[in-house]
């Protein structure tokens, strides 16, 4: 049997006119760090009203919420969208103190990490997510995403 290529099909789908949306590449490297085998992943960058509707319809939650994940597949190939809703983003990095790019390669590597199966439903869940995140995010040369919580 021999082993899928560790390809990244990558689409990105800017679905609302904003300024510093993160470029293709970055994107990338996030998502490469977090899932370096074979993937195929949608990324969508929405505005409030879109991000609003998919949590509603899909975890029936009337908010926009920062990043939803769609897991389809895990193997061969790992397949799954990401939705980033933009203005929830910037305003959590503004009140976290965290630049836009800091922010927004945390949540693609949280959102990744949802779609291999992760996830956050317990305290012990979340610890090892959390802790996942924090390595992943270290490597990429981001500041711990979570420091202000325990500090």
């Amino acid at each position: 049997m021999s082993t899928p290529p560790r390809r990244l099909d990558l689409s990105v789908q800017y679905a609302l006119s904003a300024e510093a949306l993160p470029e293709r590449a970055a994107l990338r490297r996030w998502i490469r760090c977090a899932e370096p085998g074979a993937a195929r992943i949608t990324v969508r960058f929405v505005d409030r009203a879109e991000g609003q509707s998919l949590n509603a319809a899909w975890r029936g939650k009337d908010y926009a919420t920062n990043v939803l994940s769609f897991p389809y597949e895990t193997e061969p190939v790992l397949l799954g969208d990401l939705v980033l809703c933009w203005p929830v983003l910037v305003e959590e990095a503004a009140a976290q103190g965290t630049t836009l790019d800091a922010h927004c390669a945390h949540l693609i590597v949280h959102g990744v990490l949802h779609l291999q199966g992760w996830d956050h439903e317990d305290d012990a869940e979340a610890e090892e997510m959390e802790a996942e995140e924090r390595a992943i995010l270290a490597e990429l040369g981001y500041p711990d995403p979570y420091a202000s919580e325990r500090a």
